[in-house]
């Protein structure tokens, strides 16, 4: 836990007190009062009651969409579903900045939605949940159909002997296996839509703001410090406080579960009911996921004079006085893969010792510790970013000018993952598989090398696959602290929309594009370097 803990203490839980007491003391003394104004002012009420409304109804609508997809990817084996696999992770990971414009494009005025039947959805609030569905729908599919594909399907079989419906016999022995897996990930969607900042900001308009949305006003808009705090206090007691129930209620449903080698339990669809259940997931894949993605590679395409490569050759143009960047914008692809290598074995590193270690439940600490490594989710990525400007510049901890101080914050939104992938995965392992090795002499890094590390090999290239396609995209914090030198891809992203121009837009849709591409083609190779003989969450 020493390594998991310090990390945390240093890099989260030191620039976030930092930003926070900034800016509730002035002149020495504590604003509590101002706190209870902000508290009680009906604009607040009214934010945290469509934050939670929101995030509840995303979670819901994510839920219900990627479950069968879940069965799809777990149980059914077809052509091209390595590729697909790879396919719906890629809108995960994509900034919330070109998402929400390419769902603008879509639904609002002008959009495809109006062409066809004359409606437009732009500034409602099924705009902001489709584009949540389109977020999350791969934490859904990869987090519960990672764990289904592990589960011995000899079990409902045999209720089915007994004579059980297959609802009767999914319900009562499949949905209680699962439930550790879907309750993981339903807290993630849950975080996720819960401090949505992107997508809420250009799909809501002024009608709607979550916290986050609202932190950013009043951070960078007001120039509201102390209102920013209390809010970001807010936000971070009420993620504390659900990643406490779910703690709790994950305790209660822990259980050892029979789990066999994935590549043995996907079989081809049998039946017209399994048929339609893949033709209806494929549907919606293309609708839902590759419509938003079609429309970012149509606009990098659309110039001036017709569809062509003119905004992919600028971004390789040298840098001038009246460019965005003082390097040419194509730098931040490789800036991108390099930070988030790094963040990704940081993340790998910090996340695997805090699984391994929660698995042991010991004691109070370290249940609670497992609810604190959820809170980057959850916390401000604004309160994040500008802790870190604030916190880390003075010796021994100046890292302003560091180029590490990027994959630090793009780390801590991947621990997270690798936690919740691997936890679920190394809890179902039966402890008694432990004491035999110990009985038969094997120390703990040899029952874990040879017990643990068989099951969650899979688990883990997983959460590695998670940690860096979230790096690459992550941009609430990095917007603060990349060098103009060193931007990666979300952040030139950013600065080439916040500029006028169509030269400027085009280069944003082009390296979204480009950014898509490389997800694709980094979660594909992750596909095919998985072998038949490791486990899967």
């Amino acid at each position: 836990m020493a390594v998991p803990v310090a990390f945390f203490a240093v890099f989260f839980g030191y620039p976030v007190t930092a930003i926070v007491t900034r800016g509730l003391r002035e002149g020495g003394r504590w604003r509590f009062g101002r706190a209870w104004e902000v508290l009680t002012d009906p604009v607040t009420l009214d934010v945290v009651g469509f934050t939670v409304g929101q995030a509840a109804a995303s979670t819901a609508l994510t839920l219900a969409v990627a479950l069968p997809g879940a069965y799809v990817f777990a149980r059914l084996d077809f052509p091209g579903k390595r590729l697909l696999r790879a396919v719906v992770t890629v809108p995960f990971v994509l900034p919330t900045v070109v998402v929400g414009s390419s769902f603008l494009a879509l639904l609002g005025r002008g959009g495809l939605l109006e062409v066809a039947w004359g409606v437009r959805l732009d500034t409602s609030l099924w705009a902001i949940l489709l584009a949540h569905v389109f977020f999350n729908y791969a934490v859904v599919v990869r987090t519960v159909g990672g764990l289904w594909a592990q589960l011995d399907p000899r079990q409902e079989e045999a209720a089915r002997l007994l004579g059980a419906s297959p609802l009767t016999a999914w319900r009562r022995v499949t949905l209680p296996a699962l439930a550790p897996a879907v309750a993981a990930a339903a807290l993630m969607v849950f975080l996720f839509t819960f401090t949505s900042f992107g997508v809420v900001q250009i799909l809501g308009g002024a009608r709607y703001a979550t916290l986050e949305v609202e932190i950013y006003r009043q951070t960078a808009q007001f120039l509201d410090l102390p209102t920013a705090a209390v809010l970001s206090l807010l936000q971070f007691a009420a993620v504390g406080a659900l990643l406490a129930v779910h703690a709790w209620t994950v305790r209660r449903r822990e259980s050892a579960l029979r789990l066999v080698d994935a590549a043995h339990t996907a079989r081809a669809p049998r039946g017209a009911g399994q048929w339609a259940l893949l033709a209806s997931q494929l549907a919606v894949i293309v609708v839902l996921l590759l419509a938003p993605l079609a429309v970012l590679v149509e606009r990098s395409l659309a110039t001036p004079d017709g569809y062509g490569l003119l905004f992919y050759r600028e971004l390789a143009a040298p840098a001038d006085a009246t460019s965005t960047f003082v390097v040419p914008a194509i730098e931040a692809v490789g800036n991108s893969l390099a930070y988030a290598a790094v963040a990704t074995v940081i993340a790998v590193l910090v996340g695997g010792l805090a699984a391994a270690a929660l698995t042991r439940r010991a004691g109070r600490f370290v249940r609670g510790f497992d609810a604190l490594l959820m809170l980057p989710l959850g916390t401000s990525a604004v309160t994040v970013g500008f802790g870190f400007l604030i916190a880390l510049d003075e010796p021994p901890l100046d890292l302003r000018s560091s180029w590490l101080l990027v994959p630090l914050a793009q780390a801590l939104v991947g621990v997270p993952f690798v936690v919740r992938t691997m936890l679920p995965v190394l809890r179902a392992v039966d402890e008694r598989l432990r004491e035999a090795a110990a009985v038969l002499g094997a120390t703990p890094l040899r029952a874990w090398r040879e017990v643990d590390l068989p099951l969650v090999r899979r688990a883990l290239a997983v959460a590695a696959g998670f940690a860096f396609a979230v790096s690459l995209g992550e941009f609430g914090a990095t917007v603060f602290i990349a060098r103009a030198d060193s931007p990666t891809l979300p952040v030139a992203v950013s600065r080439l929309l916040g500029r006028a121009g169509e030269l400027n837009y085009g280069q944003a849709m082009a390296l979204s594009t480009v950014l898509m591409l490389v997800c694709a083609a980094g979660l594909l190779a992750l596909e095919r370097a998985r072998t038949n003989t490791s486990g899967e969450f």
